[in-house]
């Protein structure tokens, strides 16, 4: 049982993440797209990173989906 739902909650997380990210890359959302930049120029030291956004909402959509699975699994062996 532990098993089985840790699977369908980091699944929905690694789906839902993956999904946002694509749709932002596709349809060119910024707020959905993870950019990376590095600079380094002698002395000069840049890095900026993307949106986290799409990490929030996989994070939600999994817990959900963990609260599902646990509403259908006590459901169905009780």
């Amino acid at each position: 049982m532990k098993l089985k739902g840790f699977i369908v909650t980091f699944g929905s997380f690694a789906l839902a993440t993956t999904l946002l990210y694509l749709f932002g890359y596709v349809f060119t959302i910024p707020w959905l797209m993870f950019q990376y930049e590095y600079t380094n120029n002698a002395s000069g030291f840049l890095v900026t990173t993307g949106s986290l956004v799409p990490l929030i909402i996989g994070l939600a959509i999994s817990f959900i989906a963990e609260k599902i699975y646990l509403y259908k699994y006590r459901h169905h062996y009780t």
